[in-house]
């Protein structure tokens, strides 16, 4: 596999025609915003066939999957033509293997609301090991404000991707109660009739799992957080339901904010089965432009929580997203606009921005001037940045990549993961 950085001047026919690759393929698996005008600075990802099958009359993907020791999901992910779909016909072509070796094992875990695209959804399935449907609230009396799931566990299901119940404590108006939080781990009856749902509710909907994420804990709440994980770990370890908790990227035990006081990572880690690091949002909406997740930082919380737990305990969180900031930028009147990788590329073509990379960030970045000749700032994600923070996975001995999240197609994500690594089965 390679990652080939648009020269100005060059086209898609000229890039396949270099690299050995027909255009069709190269169109497939990158799934271009605009395949007859290319951006300077935009990535293509070229995936080199190492063996092929040509589809006979009467076979079908299960058929050809057997014969080739190969499992359905693989050939989905392998061809991505296929759209996460088994329908196929004589005379097809489909890519059974690449060149190239792979660098590690690793689980994936995506997080979808239930309103996401089922096309989307069915093209990213066969990359996941799990599927967490966003999200259970909580009640004041400790009962579960319902998630309309069915659908989401039905497709994970379908392609034995392991479901996970999301618990957290986010309102109706989009941000997480430290109040609400505080309740359920200080009132025990409340805590009671929490636990019993949740159990009811794995048991009842078919989850294989709890994620819970509670966010801005009070930090006098710390060890009252991590003995409720503890005590959900106690009674849902004999059921068969691992328990995962999302932790603030801190870089220290004593880390300022409301943001990371109540996150006591030791605790938190011994108390649970695995952690999500949510290793993103340095570069946020009502923040200055930046990366996302600069991965000097995002190795930075990796670092401090592999002196806490153990690095299979670790899920890597991945931002699916990016922010157009308009210029120039005023602390508490700025607002970004959070948009899809894909769209960022469409951004750059219309304005004719050339996109640039920063190389101490690991992220690409560029800057239009609209319509009304306000100029604004972009940074995303591409395949070069998703390359390097996967990379951290295998260097530190992590367990997977957590994605925030599947609603935003980014085709070169999932040829990026599929090219380095094997994927674990839910």
């Amino acid at each position: 596999m390679d990652i080939h950085v648009v020269r100005s001047g060059e086209t898609l026919t000229s890039i396949a025609a270099q690299h050995g690759v027909t255009l069709s393929r190269l169109m497939a698996d990158n799934q271009l915003p605009d395949p007859g005008q290319l951006v300077t600075g935009q990535t293509i990802v070229i995936r080199y066939p190492a063996e092929v099958y040509t589809v006979r009359p009467g076979d079908t993907l299960t058929s050809i999957a057997a014969a080739n020791g190969l499992t359905v999901r693989q050939l989905l992910r392998q061809n991505p033509n296929l759209r996460g779909e088994e329908t196929i016909f004589p005379g097809q072509t489909l890519v059974l293997s690449y060149q190239g070796e792979k660098r590690g094992t690793l689980s994936v875990n995506g997080y979808a609301y239930p309103f996401i695209d089922k096309g989307l959804l069915q093209r990213e399935l066969p990359f996941l090991s799990n599927l967490t449907p966003f999200t259970y609230g909580i009640t004041p009396q400790g009962g579960l404000v319902n998630l309309d799931d069915a659908a989401l566990i039905a497709a994970a299901n379908s392609l034995d991707v392991a479901p996970l119940m999301h618990l957290s404590t986010l309102t109706e108006e989009g941000g997480f109660s430290n109040e609400l939080a505080s309740l359920v781990l200080n009132d025990m009856s409340v805590q009671d009739n929490l636990v019993e749902a949740v159990k009811e509710n794995l048991r009842s909907k078919g989850y294989r799992g709890l994620d819970v994420d509670f966010e801005f804990v009070f930090a006098q709440d710390a060890a009252p957080y991590a003995a409720f994980i503890a005590r959900l770990r106690r009674e849902l370890t004999p059921l068969g339901y691992p328990v995962i908790v999302a932790l603030a990227p801190k870089t220290s035990a004593t880390q300022p904010g409301l943001l990371y006081e109540g996150h006591n990572y030791r605790a938190l880690s011994q108390a649970a089965d695995q952690v999500l690091l949510m290793t993103y949002e340095w570069g946020y909406t009502y923040g200055p432009p930046m990366a996302v997740a600069p991965l000097p930082n995002v190795r930075r919380v990796v670092e401090y929580a592999l002196t806490e737990m153990p690095a299979q305990k670790i899920w890597l969180g991945i931002p699916n997203y990016g922010y157009d900031w308009p210029l120039p930028f005023a602390e508490g009147v700025t607002r970004a606009t959070s948009i899809s990788n894909q769209y960022a590329v469409r951004l750059a073509l219309r304005y004719g921005a050339e996109i640039r990379y920063d190389t101490f960030a690991q992220s690409p970045w560029f800057r239009y001037t609209d319509e009304q000749g306000r100029e604004h700032e972009v940074w995303f994600e591409d395949a070069r940045s998703i390359q390097a923070k996967l990379a951290l996975i295998p260097e530190y001995g992590l367990y997977g990549a957590g994605y925030w999240n599947l609603m935003r197609p980014f085709p070169q994500n999932w040829l990026i993961l599929d090219s380095e690594y094997n994927i674990r089965q839910g």
